[in-house]
């Protein structure tokens, strides 16, 4: 008998993403479904959800779900088993999942998520008619409260598991909400949900869930120290030996450079020239001039986290070396700013596009030579995988998911032929910089280059092997004979 997994989740792709959480809660249920798992996701019904919907059956009514009514529907969308948590009140509103139009939290967010998480609980705990859960996995602080309605129920135990995607965003709201959550009193307590007199979303996840992962062995580790585990790092070594490090896969059907419809031309590892029209047309995006100098990218949020700084404090430089610059992202303003200034500088060398834009994504992938990631801690990171995958050879630092996934071009490596990218660390301007002009260098050299790409095309970046290790997971937490 199959495996019965409720997954919850506050975005998901492709019907709303602000990051990679929504990659993983969109591909995880599709690569567990090759596997004989049974996945329907739970996420809000915010507008854009709501207007992907068709063909939708009424699972559920609340009329007092945390003070609003809602519906549970149940409806079909790319491939995904979706339960919809119909609630205009706490869902149907202007801004995007988290923040309103302003770029502010949405005032109410603790009492939108508690509801996903309460609305998710009442699911697990078999009250929605004809089909009941084994097991719940839930992501980030958005869902850290299903687990303790499910610990704080009088009800036999069901099984958690909660996955941390940065545990920089933790859901700490003040005391005040408690009494409106639905709990009982003593579920305000260190072994529940309160954390330093506030009620912490991610913190109860942690605490009350019977398995934690992340996404990626070496994030894993490094939650363990207070320079990454943000004040949560105690408990994590306390529920250590409930800690797993599973690192994120990619859906190399949306992410194929044979069939990217977003591609000026399609390539393969075997026909590397092909990419050569992708590269002018990212030039001819980012006005940057056609010649053959090592092309680098930046796609992501550019903030701190994510070295942007460095990429601006190291403009000038890698123009110098011969290196052209194209940006796609938005972020900090001062950030932005010094990158503009750069790209006012140097006129067909440094372009960049202040925006959010999947498919030039895709294009950037295809068409760049490197893309630069020199983040100063990295749960996972995707856009290195997409870029081994479209032989875009990454530029990383050595942390977190980009130390698990990118082999770094030293002299072992090169002669073994596997090396797939530019590793560096410690996170400072001197070592990327160093790090910049290795990789100008090894772009000097086209077979060792082409060989790079290569190994980075044949490595798999796939679900197919961190679905299995979810499922064993999964199995591990189930009484023995249950499924």
């Amino acid at each position: 008998m199959g495996m019965k997994v409720l997954s919850v989740a506050s975005e998901v792709y492709p019907l709303v993403k602000t990051g990679g959480l929504a990659d993983v809660a969109g591909a995880l249920p599709l690569a567990l479904g090759k596997l004989g798992i049974e996945m329907k996701t739970l996420i809000p019904g915010y507008p854009a959800v709501m207007s992907a919907l068709r063909d939708v059956a009424i699972r559920m009514t609340f009329d007092d779900l945390l003070g609003v009514s809602a519906d549970v529907l149940e409806a079909k969308v790319a491939g995904l088993d979706l339960l919809v948590l119909d609630c205009p009140a706490l869902f149907d509103r202007a801004g995007g999942p988290y923040l309103d139009t302003h770029g502010h939290d949405h005032f109410d967010n603790w009492r939108r998520f508690a509801a996903l998480s309460k609305a998710g609980a009442e699911i697990a705990l078999g009250n929605m008619p004809g089909w009941k859960p084994d097991l719940v996995h839930v992501h980030d602080w958005q869902t850290g409260l299903l687990p303790a309605y499910l610990r704080f129920a009088d009800t036999p135990a069901i099984p958690t598991v909660m996955t941390i995607h940065n545990i920089a965003f933790q859901g700490n709201f003040n005391a005040d909400i408690f009494p409106q959550l639905g709990l009982p009193p003593h579920a305000f307590d260190m072994e529940g949900v309160e954390y330093y007199n506030q009620v912490g979303y991610l913190k109860a996840g942690i605490q009350t869930a019977w398995a934690v992962t992340t996404v990626s062995p070496s994030y894993a580790e490094e939650i363990l120290t207070p320079e990454f585990g943000m004040g949560l790092e105690g408990l994590l070594n306390r529920r250590v030996s409930d800690l797993h490090g599973i690192v994120n896969g990619i859906d190399v059907d949306v992410w194929n450079p044979q069939s990217d419809k977003d591609l000026a031309n399609h390539y393969s590892v075997g026909d590397l020239k092909a990419r050569r029209e992708n590269k002018r047309a990212v030039e001819a995006q980012f006005g940057l001039v056609d010649d053959d100098a090592p092309l680098f990218c930046v796609i992501s949020r550019l903030t701190w986290q994510k070295g942007v700084d460095l990429i601006a404090q190291s403009a000038d430089d890698l123009v110098a070396m011969g290196g052209k610059l194209a940006v796609l992202g938005s972020g900090d303003a001062e950030l932005v700013n010094a990158l503009q200034a750069a790209a006012s500088r140097h006129p067909g060398r440094i372009g960049i596009k202040v925006s959010y834009d999947e498919p030039l994504s895709h294009l950037m992938q295809a068409g760049c030579d490197a893309i630069l990631i020199p983040s100063r801690f990295e749960p996972c990171g995707l856009t290195q995988l997409y870029g081994l995958r479209y032989g875009c050879v990454p530029v990383v630092s050595r942390t977190g998911g980009l130390n698990d996934t990118v082999i770094d071009a030293n002299p072992a490596a090169l002669a073994a032929k596997s090396a797939t990218g530019v590793t560096f660390g410690p996170v400072t301007l001197d070592n990327f910089k160093r790090a910049l002009r290795r990789a100008v260098r090894l772009h000097g050299d086209t077979k060792t280059w082409v060989q790079m790409q290569k190994q980075g095309m044949k490595s798999d970046v796939s679900w197919e092997k961190s679905a299995g290790l979810y499922a064993e997971l999964y199995s591990s937490l189930l009484p023995k004979g249950s499924h």
